[in-house]
């Protein structure tokens, strides 16, 4: 299946206070050469997320991030993103009409509210802040092209994100080629056109799995992608018989059963076939996934749990649940919490695996980190995205773009103009 995101890149400004180092012993061997020059620290912003999780974008940590990637545009059947006047993206009111203080309810012309013009506002007052919109089919590579670009155009942002998830044989495989190739294409005849020099970003939400990953082709893909973001999570849940890690960096040789799947190997098979190392970003979740009526990690499980939002997933600001205990399993890099008395067991990242994945971008000489979702992390110190912002401290400071002349939007041509 393939969905439809719409990136926004934000390399925005550097970090000050340093976090405390990771206490665990780390065991994993360096990659050799691991220059990176900066880090993305990106994040998922959904725009559903305005509603249950309160979540709006003046409250993204702008001076922390370098990438947002702003989740869904709206994708038809045969390929073209939905540009109709009465169907511009998954959720209209959202992406386009909620009004903010500040905005006017009487300007002239065709203008954007909602969650488009606050994006615009941030990378107006972060100039290193940057957004891409962003989806596909394998058919109508051509139209998803033009008209996903031509939601770049109005929106005011920086590029295209694909969440193809998954291509399933050689043909598909080839299709992703073809269609990361359409819109390279697509997006630097826009360039050429209105935005000379300027290089518009393609990302891709990339597989864990080597049951996915390996049915693709990544060096045919590679030349078209600015960066792959590992989606190193959801490696167990609901679907699972027994308990297990959803992000564990490693295989734990003790316990199979809690580490099914595992980041380091997905790293070594991308990089093995020809991925370079700075060119992945590592995925962390901001969610846990519960298990009840359980023994422990590897245990049978019986039921998930209520949840923040949908059953069975907590947002990492709401973890530990109140009586569990933090546990840190040192052999496959990765925490999760117990509660003895209800026997619920959550599996998540907190400070001290975020801290552990830093060395490990650093070790493997990765691209930066990417998270999901923005509206679950904590404010402060427990903050993962601060977390990993102020250990990486060089962020991407590539500047955004801000001039959209041939925008449908009239504040959008205009700038935005603030009052």
């Amino acid at each position: 299946m393939l969905s439809s995101f719409i990136t926004c890149v934000i390399p925005l400004l550097v970090i000050s206070t340093p976090a405390a180092a990771a206490t665990s012993q780390f065991q994993i061997q360096s990659a050799g050469n691991t220059t990176v020059s900066s880090y993305r620290n990106a994040v998922y912003f959904t725009n559903w997320g305005i509603y249950g999780a309160n979540f709006q974008p003046q409250q993204l940590p702008a001076s922390q991030i370098t990438h947002v990637l702003y989740s869904f545009a709206d994708i038809k059947p045969d390929g073209q993103v939905a540009l109709t006047p009465s169907r511009v993206s998954s959720d209209t009111y959202a992406d386009l009409e909620k009004h903010y203080p500040g905005d006017s309810w009487s300007e002239p012309g065709e203008n954007v509210y909602g969650c488009v013009k606050q994006m615009y506002l941030l990378k107006k007052r972060n100039r290193n802040m940057k957004f891409p919109p962003v989806a596909a089919t394998e058919e109508g590579r051509r139209r998803f092209a033009s008209s996903a670009v031509k939601l770049v155009q109005d929106w005011g942002f920086d590029g295209l994100d694909i969440d193809w998830e998954y291509p399933t044989n050689a043909r598909e495989a080839q299709d992703f080629v073809l269609l990361l190739r359409a819109c390279r294409q697509a997006l630097d005849d826009y360039a050429r056109q209105y935005a000379p020099g300027y290089h518009f970003l393609i990302t891709i939400a990339a597989p864990a799995g080597p049951q996915h990953y390996g049915v693709m082709d990544l060096p045919g893909m590679n030349p078209y992608i600015d960066s792959w973001h590992l989606m190193a999570y959801d490696y167990t849940g609901s679907w699972d018989s027994t308990t297990g890690h959803q992000a564990n960096l490693l295989p734990s040789p003790k316990n199979l059963l809690t580490t099914r799947f595992n980041t380091d190997q997905a790293v070594r098979d991308f990089v093995r076939r020809g991925i370079p190392a700075n060119k992945i970003v590592l995925g962390l979740p901001l969610y846990g996934r519960s298990f009840e009526d359980t023994d422990g990690l590897g245990k049978p499980y019986s039921g998930i749990g209520a949840g923040t939002l949908e059953p069975g997933t907590w947002v990492y600001r709401d973890l530990p649940r109140p009586g569990a205990k933090e546990e840190y399993d040192n052999l496959a890099k990765a925490t999760y919490s117990y509660d003895a008395s209800s026997r619920e067991l959550i599996t998540y990242d907190n400070v001290l695996s975020a801290l552990v994945k830093t060395k490990y971008i650093f070790l493997r000489g990765l691209g930066g980190a990417v998270f999901w979702e923005a509206s679950g992390d904590k404010a402060g110190a427990k903050s993962l995205i601060g977390t990993l912002a102020t250990q990486m401290k060089r962020l991407d400071q590539t500047k955004n773009l801000l001039a959209y002349p041939a925008s449908r939007y009239a504040n959008i041509r205009a700038g935005v103009p603030e009052s």
